[in-house]
């Protein structure tokens, strides 16, 4: 393959999506895998990519140093756990390296070292990596603006079992953008928890309700239930794939541009 091909390291190789980004860069005639990254101690450190996943060598080992993985690389692609992809970030933006971000559940103060990392480097961080949903987040925008407050929003979201965080990363996106259709700010008017005597709906709030179970991909519904009528706004994720792929799509469009933060709404040009 040639050596022109920006090269890409992926960390968590060995998780869900790790797996699926070495297959889809391996396989790619638009990019070159040259890092996989596990956690130190862990039992695929020292192996081929490609065997330890039970498939055809890929030629590349996974090893537990991301610095000296990041000097061979353009781009990182990381899906992992926040307080792993705050450290990435920081080796990342050293390195000067595209960062690409499908974690969730970021805490305010995580946010703000990736803010501070992408002063150096690019980051694009997104809950959602597919076209589907990134289109779905500006339709919920559109649809809160064109509405008013006599339309209760809902959003309904369901994953697999493994899945740690609640709500999804895809389904505050869908909330954030909801609420600032409303011209309001999601952190006040957010309803995650309804358990026991609630009393009535408060007016103008958004709610969440997760679903865990089986190996659910990711099912998204927002909501709008007004009088009479109800508008339902829907994307199915059947294939973890689609993940992947938007993500290695985020990497190469990163390449070139100015130290920033960006979304996938900006690498798909909505």
């Amino acid at each position: 393959m040639s050596e022109e091909l920006p090269g890409i390291v992926v960390t968590g190789a060995s998780g869900r999506m790790g797996q699926m980004l070495l297959r889809l860069i391996a396989e790619s005639n638009v990019a070159r895998l040259v890092g996989a990254i596990e956690r130190p101690g862990h039992a695929w450190i020292g192996r081929d990519a490609g065997k330890a996943m039970g498939c055809a060598p890929l030629g590349v080992k996974v090893e537990d140093d991301p610095l000296e993985a990041f000097t061979r690389a353009k781009a990182v692609i990381d899906f992992t756990a926040p307080a792993a992809t705050v450290e990435f970030a920081a080796l990342a933006a050293q390195a000067r390296l595209v960062h690409v971000i499908g974690t969730t559940g970021f805490s305010e103060n995580d946010l703000k070292k990736l803010s501070a990392a992408a002063r150096h480097a690019v980051i694009v961080r997104a809950g959602n990596m597919s076209l589907g949903v990134n289109l779905l987040v500006r339709l919920a925008r559109q649809v809160a603006e064109a509405l008013d407050e006599e339309f209760d929003i809902e959003i309904v979201e369901a994953h697999h079992r493994h899945k740690v965080d609640a709500p999804s990363g895809t389904a505050l996106m869908l909330g954030e953008a909801a609420a600032e259709g409303r011209g309001a700010s999601l952190d006040k008017v957010s309803d995650r928890g309804r358990d026991g005597i609630t009393g009535p709906r408060q007016r103008g709030h958004i709610g969440f309700a997760a679903i865990r179970g089986g190996d659910i991909v990711g099912e998204h519904d927002v909501i709008f239930a007004g009088p009479g009528e109800r508008i339902v706004l829907r994307h199915v994720a059947a294939d973890r794939a689609i993940f992947a792929r938007g993500a290695l799509r985020a990497a190469l469009w990163g390449q070139g541009r100015k130290p920033g933060e960006y979304s996938m709404a900006d690498v798909l040009g909505l």
